[in-house]
C-alpha cells in the first residue's frame, strides 16, 4: 500500500470506518461470478433481471479509467418509524442499510476527495454489488445468511464505493464465511420463508422478505408469505437479530420518527410523493424511505391488519 492510500485509511480509521484500497483490474470477475451464478440456476431469473442485470453494463461504463476501488464500511444504527392510526400505535423496524443512506454517502465522498485532490487523484461513486465487493476485498466475511460482516460492526453497517485514479496492486481475494458460523444454523432456523438454506451456501433471494417488500406497491406479497413475518416496514431483521455476531449492536437504535394519525392515513392511501406535506415527505426522507413510497402502502397494510 503505497503512503496515500494508508494515510487515507488511517483518517477513516479515525473516523471509526474502516476500508480497503483495491485494483480495479479484476472487477470484471465479479460480473463473471454473478452471471455464472445465475448460467448455473441458483440465481433465479427474474430476481436477476430485476436485480443484477444492469451491473456489466454499469462497469463497463464506469470504471474504464480507474486504477483502483476504494470500499469504506460505516457502522449504522437501527431506526424506527412510529405510524398512528384509530386508536392503535405500531412501532417498526427499519433495517441498518437504510436511514441517512444519502448523507452517509456523501459524508464519505467529502472526506475522501479532501484527502485526495490535495494529491491530484479524484473519485467517483461506484454502483457495483457493494456486498460483492467487500467480501473479494478482505474488508467483510459473508454470514451463513449471505450478509457481510465487518470485524467491530457486525451487520450493523453501510457500505459506499468509489472509482479511483489513485494507484492500487491489491488483489481481489476469494470471499470467506465467518469462522462463528460453522456450527451455527440460527439465521437457517428462524428464516420464516426459507430462504436460507442448509443444502447450499447461495440464499434463495426470491424468498427474501426484504426482495418482495421492496418491490413496487402494486405487486401484491405471494400467498405463501403469512402476515405474521412481516417484521420490518422496509427489509427484514430476522437473521440479522439472531446472529451471535450481533450481539452487541441488536438493540442499537437511532433516532426515529413519528406519523401522525393524519400522515399515516395519507401513507395507507397510497398517495404520491406530490400530494405529501412536506414535513411528512422530509421524515420519508430522513428514513430513505422516500424512494420506497409506492411500496409504503401495501407494507403498512399489513401491520394493520394483523
Amino acid at each position: 500500500m503505497n503512503k496515500i492510500a494508508f494515510d487515507l485509511s488511517v483518517l477513516l480509521e479515525k473516523n471509526q470506518y474502516k476500508s480497503k484500497i483495491v485494483s480495479s483490474k479484476n472487477l470484471s470477475l465479479l460480473i463473471k461470478k454473478i452471471q455464472d451464478y445465475y448460467y448455473k440456476g441458483f440465481i433465479e431469473e427474474n430476481f436477476f433481471k430485476e436485480r443484477l442485470s444492469w451491473i456489466k453494463k454499469d462497469l463497463l461504463e464506469n470504471h474504464q479509467d480507474a486504477k483502483s476501488i476504494i470500499i469504506v464500511a460505516v457502522p449504522r444504527p437501527q431506526t424506527t418509524a412510529t405510524f398512528i392510526f384509530k386508536g392503535s400505535i405500531k412501532t417498526l423496524i427499519i433495517p441498518p442499510t437504510y436511514s441517512g443512506y444519502e448523507q452517509i454517502e456523501e459524508k464519505i465522498e467529502s472526506l475522501i476527495k479532501k484527502t485526495l485532490e490535495r494529491q491530484n487523484y479524484s473519485i467517483k461513486k461506484a454502483v457495483i454489488p457493494l456486498k460483492i465487493l467487500a467480501t473479494r476485498s478482505g474488508l467483510a466475511e459473508y454470514g451463513k445468511n449471505n450478509i457481510c460482516y465487518v470485524s467491530g460492526m457486525g451487520s450493523f453497517l453501510q457500505l459506499v464505493a468509489f472509482y479511483s485514479n489513485l494507484p492500487s496492486e491489491e488483489p481481489l481475494q476469494k470471499p470467506k464465511m465467518m469462522g462463528i458460523c460453522t456450527g451455527c444454523n440460527l439465521c437457517h432456523k428462524v428464516c420464516p420463508t426459507k430462504a436460507i438454506s442448509s443444502k447450499r451456501f447461495l440464499l434463495y433471494a426470491e424468498r427474501c422478505l426484504t426482495y418482495h417488500n421492496e418491490k413496487k406497491g402494486e405487486i401484491p406479497f405471494p400467498d405463501w408469505i403469512e402476515k405474521k413475518w412481516h417484521n420490518c416496514i422496509v427489509g427484514c431483521m430476522y437473521c440479522q437479530k439472531i446472529c451471535p455476531e450481533n450481539q452487541k449492536f441488536r438493540n442499537w437504535f437511532g433516532l426515529g420518527e413519528i406519523f401522525s394519525e393524519k400522515e399515516t392515513i395519507a401513507l395507507l392511501a397510497k398517495s404520491d410523493v406530490n400530494d405529501l406535506e412536506s414535513s411528512t415527505l422530509d421524515k420519508l426522507k430522513r428514513l430513505n424511505l422516500a424512494d420506497y413510497i409506492d411500496s409504503l402502502s401495501r407494507n403498512l397494510n399489513v401491520f394493520f391488519s394483523q
